[in-house]
């Protein structure tokens, strides 16, 4: 990866109605914080910023506190901290294991949890040099006409990989997002559409700003395939949480990432009863979630080996869980 950045403006405002006042009126600008994921893309020619608006000092957005609806995390905490705060890991487990197992460590210096949420969706056609793109006519999620994909449709394909927006979905979080028209809230899985093109729900011209978790006593965890054991995205991100009702019933709420282009919800119609048979249940669970997900041609990896695996994988992490 030997092209040069593109030339832009840097700019470091100090508060969030700054930085909001720099995306309405500076030319082309774009959010940053860490910039694991955006100055890569730059470099690539797969983004264009004339302005990036540099988050990382605004003090708000790193800080994590108790608050009356839970535990509020700002979006510029780094995923380092996540990963090795000992309150988020013995109460929202998987969130801790997410952070974890994203790229490798110095990544996890700079990246943050806004950042992750945000993350550019992945595909095998998109994620090249300018002149691999420009022989293959672009495609539909950059300057081309159609998704090499699925050539046949309308829709890009590329993948979302990031791996804390499952954990925090069942988890419950709920995002805070700054804009023009004042402070609105999201639950974490309706900051995404199914389109890799445009995945996100927050416009342009707004902020997130921080993500709250409400207290949990559910054992949760997150497991991702991968082709190696450290740098790579997910193929497939499995997070699980495991609540217990009243009646001894377990409860699971479950999400994915990597197959899709948004973190798909896995709906479970039913717990597992005190009576019910764990081998038929998780059997049952196994299969609604190769249902669930639609991996496509986004990797080198076969998709119906990543529909098998992640399958195994919940089953897997759902039964340790109980």
């Amino acid at each position: 990866m030997n092209d040069p950045l593109p030339d832009f403006t840097l700019e470091h405002p100090q508060t969030v109605d700054a930085a909001l006042a720099l995306l309405r009126d500076a030319p082309g600008a774009r959010i940053c914080a860490g910039g694991t994921d955006l100055i890569v893309n730059m470099r690539r020619g797969l983004v264009e910023a004339q302005t990036l608006v540099d988050i990382s000092r605004i003090a708000s957005l790193k800080i994590v506190e108790e608050t009356a609806d839970g535990l509020r995390i700002g979006a510029g905490v780094s995923l380092r901290e996540l990963a090795e705060s000992p309150a988020i890991a013995a109460t929202y487990t998987a969130l801790s294991q997410a952070a974890r197992v994203v790229a490798g460590p110095t990544h996890r210096e700079a990246a943050t949890l806004g950042g992750n949420l945000c993350l550019d969706t992945r595909c095998f056609y998109y994620n090249q040099s300018h002149w691999w793109r420009k022989s293959n006519d672009f495609c539909l999620k950059y300057r081309g006409d159609i998704c090499h994909v699925a050539p046949k449709g309308n829709r890009c394909r590329a993948a979302f990989c990031g791996d804390l927006a499952p954990a925090l979905m069942v988890l419950g979080g709920v995002v805070d997002i700054a804009g023009p028209g004042g402070i609105r809230q999201l639950a974490v899985d309706a900051l995404y559409r199914e389109d890799g093109a445009e995945y996100l729900t927050i416009d342009k011209d707004e902020i997130l700003l921080a993500v709250t978790l409400p207290p949990s006593d559910a054992p949760s965890g997150y497991e991702k395939i991968r082709v190696r054991r450290a740098i790579d995205f997910p193929l497939a991100g499995v997070a699980v949480a495991c609540a217990r009702e009243d009646n001894g019933a377990r409860a699971f709420r479950m999400a994915i990432t990597g197959t899709n282009s948004r973190p798909v919800r896995v709906e479970m119609e039913a717990a597992l009863g005190p009576d019910d048979d764990p081998d038929a249940y998780f059997a049952t669970l196994g299969k609604l979630v190769q249902k669930t997900v639609s991996p496509q041609r986004t990797t080198t990896i076969a998709p119906h080996y990543r529909r098998l695996s992640v399958a195994a994988v919940a089953v897997r992490l759902a039964r340790g869980l109980l």
